[in-house]
């Protein structure tokens, strides 16, 4: 039975006559009529009487008004929530985020929350390369990794970020130069743990190698606040993401890095067969001004 022909019936039976349903239903008087007719016939009974001084419902009409009143609510509540949810603004969405990702991906699920509401959304820690599986697999929706990503995948860059060295307040910071590596090797490095931040760990590998230091590595910890929060009761110095300053304890410097070794790109990544509305909505969320820099995906 066709919803168009209940809410006929109801817009009929709530109007003083048929011309004026018509009008609020925006179709023709001969129009309404045939589709009154068409439901009277399925139903089996007529659902009006009509007189010279206009209609009235039937007893079956009246006993069967409040069943076709909630089937009509029901409808139009269906193609409202229909239609959020393929504007993207509701719906669930599933985000993961690193270390390298700690500074934008909290901040960013925190805007798209603002404007919508009635999205639930999952926002996971783990590594960027089990964000990687996960996204390729369908099981996340979209993941704050570092860049590049593999091909069958799609990224938007959203931000920049580089090495930079931890010291405790009264230490001195290194400076680039023929001497940088023997500064290395005169201060002891807290290191997270290659578990907890693989890429990170990669990265200062390169990093290291590449200005021929060999640090002594005096303390390895689980997650960043526990190195910064070491480094600054003088243990000793660590490398971490410059984006790390916003958690970094009052008496922890932080010195930028220089060289081709010491930066990265991060990006937003996602399965191009996954993108659902509420996907769609963050991504564009993200695409605004400030938010994200340019798309560097594969399709």
């Amino acid at each position: 039975m066709e919803s168009r022909l209940l809410r006929a019936f109801v817009h009929t039976a709530r109007s003083s006559s048929f011309s004026e349903a018509a009008a609020m239903l925006n179709v023709t008087q001969p129009a309404l009529t045939k589709q009154i007719q068409q439901l009277e016939t399925l139903v089996g009974s007529p659902l009006f009487r009509r007189g010279r001084h206009g209609s009235e419902l039937t007893a079956v009409g009246m006993t069967l008004l409040a069943d076709a009143q909630e089937i009509v609510d029901l409808t139009a509540r269906f193609r409202q929530r229909a239609s959020r949810i393929a504007a993207g603004e509701e719906g669930y969405l599933s985000v993961g985020f690193g270390l390298s990702s700690i500074s934008v991906a909290p901040r960013a699920v925190a805007r798209f929350r603002a404007k919508s509401p009635a999205v639930s959304v999952r926002l996971e820690d783990m590594s960027s390369l089990v964000q990687l599986e996960r996204v390729g697999s369908g099981h996340l929706d979209v993941g704050f990794t570092r860049l590049p990503v593999p091909g069958g995948l799609r990224s938007m860059t959203v931000l920049s970020d580089r090495l930079a060295v931890a010291t405790p307040r009264e230490w001195e910071a290194p400076r680039d130069g023929s001497a940088i590596g023997a500064w290395w090797a005169q201060h002891p490095l807290v290191r997270l743990s290659t578990a907890r931040g693989p890429g990170l760990s990669a990265q200062i590998s390169q990093y290291l190698s590449g200005i021929d230091a060999q640090p002594v590595v005096t303390q390895e910890a689980d997650d960043l606040q526990t190195v910064l929060a070491l480094v600054s009761a003088g243990i000793g110095i660590a490398i971490v993401p410059l984006s790390a300053t916003n958690i970094a304890p009052p008496r922890v410097d932080m010195t930028p890095l220089s060289g081709r070794d010491a930066s990265w790109e991060v990006g937003a990544v996602w399965l191009p067969g996954n993108e659902t509305p509420v996907v769609r909505s963050f991504l564009a969320e993200l695409a605004e001004p400030g938010a994200a820099r340019k798309d560097t995906g594969q399709a």
